[in-house]
């Protein structure tokens, strides 16, 4: 005697979703980006045609972009802002991640107050030591010099700390290993504690080499020529050139695409960042 088979049970309704998160999101996103569209149209607008916020340009261009390099020192300030940012990325991480493997790794009278007192500066604005460096910057005679420009701002203590936070989640057992192995501190430094904080110098990278790029008010009090100018000081004076709207506009336009590019190429490190940040063990 065979028995009937069981009816099928019926699938629960999938619950819908809701449209308003995702056109909430557009909205925001839309709303985020317009700046950027907006100084984008006007940098490509032909010098006379109607443009924004009266009407879209008919065509675009790029004679704005190729003039605005012949306003005043543009191009020297966009190598300066080049040398001021990249150069204190490098030195930033090199210093910060060595100083944070020694607090980490290292046992010595005091540790954790120097720790303690690197922290602790993050709470003295800039405002507060600007007028004492600029005086002896100025007794060093770095005023109008890039040397003067950088080596006020390498001493990071956010970045030190954030690095000190990755490496001491890293396991005994490869230091253990490596000084089996017979390693020094240089090598464990550079071949195992390097390429496993990758992620987090990516991330300072993009953070430290903006906050550079963007600065305004160092540069601004330390280069006193038109020569010896940033980018975003550059930009703040444009308007003594009789630059037209559509000029600022494509000086900004250049000014963001290093930035631009930048994060493109290291977003995927602040994903890793982020992914390792959340599993321990």
């Amino acid at each position: 005697m065979t028995t009937a088979p069981a009816p099928l049970k019926a699938r629960p309704p999938r619950p819908r979703r809701s449209l308003l998160p995702a056109l909430a999101l557009t909205a925001i996103s839309l709303f985020t980006v317009a700046p950027l569209i907006a100084v984008v149209v006007l940098a490509l607008s032909p010098e006379d045609a109607p443009t924004l916020p009266h009407a879209l340009p008919d065509s675009l261009t790029l004679d704005n972009i190729t003039r605005i390099f012949e306003v005043g020192e543009f191009p020297l300030w966009l190598f300066n802002s080049f040398v001021y940012s990249t150069v204190s990325v490098v030195i930033i991480l090199l210093t910060a991640s060595m100083a944070a493997y020694a607090l980490v790794r290292k046992r010595f009278p005091g540790r954790n107050a120097l720790l303690w007192a690197i922290v602790a500066t993050l709470m003295v604005p800039m405002q507060a030591t600007l007028i004492p460096t600029f005086v002896l910057v100025a007794r060093m005679e770095g005023v109008n010099t890039l040397w003067g420009l950088i080596m006020p701002t390498l001493a990071n203590a956010q970045a030190v700390f954030l690095i000190r936070q990755f490496v001491r989640d890293l396991p005994d057992e490869l230091f253990d290993a490596a000084r089996i192995d017979g390693a020094g501190e240089w090598r464990t430094f550079v071949q195992i504690v390097l390429p496993l904080i990758r992620p987090v110098l990516a991330t300072l990278a993009i953070f430290v080499f903006l906050w550079h790029w963007n600065d305004l008010l160092w540069p601004l009090v330390v280069g006193q020529t038109d020569e010896a100018r940033t980018l975003t000081v550059g930009l703040a004076t444009l308007h003594t050139e009789t630059v037209s709207t559509a000029g600022i506009m494509s000086a900004a336009f250049v000014s963001f695409i290093p930035c631009l590019v930048i994060f493109v190429l290291l977003q995927r490190h602040i994903v890793a960042s982020i992914t390792s940040s959340g599993v321990k063990g």
